[in-house]
């Protein structure tokens, strides 16, 4: 449950600690004591979006404190999950600067938003004033069912096999397009393929070319140099060569190497210079021999890399590319020659994958409408006790399409007098009705949803009399298995109160402050009074006050 919230520099309030009770919390005040600032604290502290406006003027940032106990087990769970202390108490920070950034902390740890708000969806739910307003909307009804239903379970069985039934149908349709296009895209893949094919491209043949194309636009002086070179070593009829100079050269250090080391080693080198010089000689020879077999022509090596230059253009930057595209299309064009067996399977699949999704569909239907009878039969109850009688509460359901939330079309229908056909909520339920009946809707879902606090912010708008004393009372019943924490201006509301706060509002010096008072026996009557008489508070008004006291004294009797 919610121990305490504290807040610095939010609104018009400047510093304020709120420590609340288990069962019914009650807030009042005058309008515009500042009772909206502290819902807008509580959904801050929960991670919800907020605005920087919220920040007092004059200040560098706003923060709110709130300290939780008696955690439920999954909120326990959640945080060992996130690597957090999670101890007897659950501290929640939030700092929201001037320019609108925000920390949050979880037991002094930083922590995101996102951790924040998954962790607050088990600890406060807050009913606000326009809430009411969403049993006007249909597409709400069917959630709110499943929650009572508690049908979860199944309703994740049959949504994972949706999603299959999903991309079955996808997979079906894209073949259906393309087979609806097939002679076209047919033609085009088929000659796209043919004229990569046509160039009968390999990956390096390009650098290849190119280093051709080089040696024969030099072809002329390389056979010259090569020719210069070979006879310079070898020589002719007319000269010696470098060879046999080198050779000679080598045959008179011989003759002398065996006088000493260095004559020895001088041999050894000219004899090593004289091979080395033959040597080259011969691979000269080999390389004019074979340049002479070449045939360089440097018109076939143009139009060569012309083509692969042509094909490249169109179908990628480089030959590894347009080979890679070349096997794209093969492979589309194997789907598309094999699409009408494909299709077929996939037809065959998708019936089978229809039948199990509308069985398990039929079976959450089933699920749903047996609860409706019960869920039906609670808030017909707690209409009748908050002052509604007669009301009928119907479904209107409808079998629709498979969809992600099954086959089911449910909107609230109600007749609020007999003999009245029911009608949608949206044209006949005024706004203290609708606040009566979601009273009657949270309430049968109180253990369903498992959550430890629950926030009404007005509740009794549009109601006063009966009906506002039997909206107490369910209050009251309900604070018996959860914290209820309710803003009301009704002073039958308020009298119930295990714990009840004042919210006031007070200028000094030229600027607002809102103060937040925990009220004892005596102030609570005060208060009562102001809320029933106004601002002069008659002995009739206090005595008022006394009688509704004893009202809840002889409720809690009652329960026991």
């Amino acid at each position: 449950m919610l121990y305490s919230l504290k807040i610095e520099n939010v609104a018009v309030i400047e510093k304020a600690e709120v420590k609340f009770g288990p069962g019914l919390n009650v807030l009042t005040g005058e309008t515009g004591a500042g009772k909206s600032i502290l819902i807008d604290s509580i959904h801050a502290i929960l991670g919800d979006r907020t605005s920087k406006e919220i920040v007092r003027s004059h200040t560098d940032k706003a923060v709110i404190q709130a300290v939780f106990q008696q955690l439920p087990q999954k909120v326990v769970h959640q945080l060992e999950q996130a690597g957090m202390d999670a101890g007897d108490e659950l501290l929640l920070y939030r700092e929201i600067s001037a320019e609108g950034q925000s920390k949050f902390r979880i037991n002094g740890m930083t922590a995101t938003a996102k951790l924040v708000r998954e962790i607050c969806r088990d600890l406060i739910d807050i009913h606000g004033q326009h809430d009411s307003q969403s049993l006007t909307d249909p597409t709400r009804h069917l959630a709110m069912l499943d929650l009572y239903a508690r049908c979860q379970p199944q309703h994740a069985e049959y949504y994972a096999m949706y999603r299959k039934l999903v991309e079955v149908k996808k997979e079906t349709d894209k073949i259906k397009q393309a087979l609806s296009d097939r002679e076209k895209r047919v033609s085009l893949l088929r000659y796209q393929l043919d004229e990569i094919e046509a160039v009968s491209l390999r990956v390096g043949e390009e650098e290849e070319l190119l280093q051709k194309r080089n040696r024969a636009m030099n072809f002329q002086n390389i056979m010259t140099r090569l020719s210069e070179a070979y006879h310079a070593l070898e020589g002719s009829d007319e000269q010696q060569g470098a060879a046999d100079l080198a050779g000679e050269a080598a045959h008179s250090l011989e003759n002398i190497a065996h006088i000493t080391k260095d004559l020895e080693y001088l041999s050894e080198r000219a004899e090593e210079i004289y091979y080395n010089l033959r040597e080259l000689c011969a691979d000269l020879a080999q390389r004019i021999e074979d340049s002479e077999d070449e045939e360089y022509s440097l018109d076939f090596i143009e139009e060569r890399l012309d083509s692969i230059f042509r094909i490249k253009r169109k179908y990628g930057d480089s030959v590894e590319e347009v080979l890679e595209y070349a096997e794209k299309i093969a492979q589309e064009l194997d789907t598309i020659e094999t699409a009408d067996r494909r299709l077929e399977d996939l037809e065959i699949k998708k019936q089978e994958l229809y039948q199990q999704t509308k069985q398990l569909a039929q079976k959450l239907s089933e699920i749903r409408l047996q609860a409706f009878e019960r869920f039906n039969k609670e808030i017909s109850e707690a209409l009748l006790f908050l002052n509604m009688p007669g009301i009928r509460f119907v479904p209107h359901h409808q079998t629709g399409p498979l969809a992600s939330a099954g086959q089911d079309q449910l909107e609230f229908y109600i007749s609020t007098n007999p003999g009245e056909e029911p009608k949608p909520l949206a044209k006949i339920a005024s706004g203290g009705e609708l606040s009566r009946i979601m009273l009657a809707i949270k309430s049968a879902l109180a253990d369903a949803d498992n959550v430890a606090t629950v926030i009404y912010d007005e509740i009794d708008t549009g109601v006063s009399g009966k009906a506002a004393a039997r909206i107490g009372q369910k209050l009251f019943q309900t604070s018996k298995g959860r914290q209820v924490l309710c803003i009301t201006h009704t002073a039958q509301i308020a009298a119930l109160a295990d714990t009840h706060l004042l919210i006031q509002k007070n200028l000094s010096e030229g600027r607002a402050y809102t103060e937040i008072h925990s009220l004892n026996e005596a102030d609570r009557e005060k208060e009562l009074a102001r809320i029933i008489s106004g601002d002069e508070i008659t002995n009739a008004a206090i005595a008022a006050a006394k009688e509704m006291r004893k009202v809840r004294q002889q409720l809690e009797n009652g329960m026991r």
